[in-house]
């Protein structure tokens, strides 16, 4: 996939990995467009980027949703890269307190949001010489850990969704990306840990445009891969070494 002279939708690209994603690919010669709920924050981000548009945009409001693809469609029909990096995370007690809701808000925004927003542009993606849909996931997609476990079940169900989107669109000019961090320092994660123990958005950003531009659809950033391959040989060592559990 090339890394330069593309238009690319990247919810979430106010902060954390989606900003660090909209810098380096604006400085690539992309033009990039950032989605976020805070305008403040939009334009905080957008002062610092080259080639942006910024447009304020709740994935999870379907009026708004709508509005954004209305515009993108009539502004940007260009339009070639869309990545899903918007999310919700919440810690949870699955033994008490109000699950539900907080489960319900994380899978709507991690993944039923995602599955409506791609539905809605692929029309115009498919369309396009070459263009690209990366759904940003988790290591928690392939064990939960126990206080994130509503938040790793809608990564699980967007890895599963994103493979079989992915194999839908094979004999199409739309490839499709998973892009699977770790834990990482950014201000979304500071609740579960990010600050002590998670490696720098820059780093989530460096690995990822390096394997979009090899067409390495599955990444596995840091030690993801290390984990990954635990998982696959020992399902159940994976899931106490992920929870801490000798």
């Amino acid at each position: 996939m090339k890394t330069s002279q593309n238009t690319i939708l990247i919810t979430g690209g106010s902060a954390g990995i989606g900003f660090e994603i909209a810098k380096q690919l604006s400085a690539k010669n992309n033009h990039v467009i950032i989605i976020g709920r805070n305008q403040e924050r939009l334009d905080k981000a957008a002062a610092q980027l080259q080639n942006v548009t910024a447009i304020k945009a709740d994935v999870s409001n379907v009026a708004e949703i709508d509005a954004l693809v209305s515009r993108l469609q009539n502004d940007f029909p260009q339009l070639n890269v869309v990545i899903n990096n918007a999310g919700a995370v919440q810690l949870n007690n699955l033994i008490s307190g109000d699950i539900f809701e907080k489960a319900q808000a994380e899978m709507f925004t991690n993944y039923l949001s995602i599955v409506r927003l791609n539905e809605k542009l692929l029309p115009s993606l498919q369309q396009q010489p070459e263009a690209a849909i990366v759904n940003v996931s988790s290591i928690v997609a392939f064990a939960p850990s126990i206080s994130l476990a509503t938040y790793a079940a809608t990564k699980a169900a967007l890895h599963t969704y994103t493979r079989a989107l992915r194999l839908a669109l094979r004999n199409t000019t739309v490839k499709v990306f998973e892009l699977m961090p770790p834990l990482v320092n950014t201000e979304f994660s500071a609740e579960i840990g990010g600050a002590e123990r998670g490696i720098p958005a820059s780093q989530v950003a460096d690995e990822f445009i390096a394997s979009l531009e090899s067409d390495n659809y599955e990444i596995r950033v840091a030690g993801t891969e290390q984990f990954y391959r635990l998982y696959l040989s020992d399902p159940e060592a994976a899931l106490k070494a992920i929870n801490s559990i000798e």
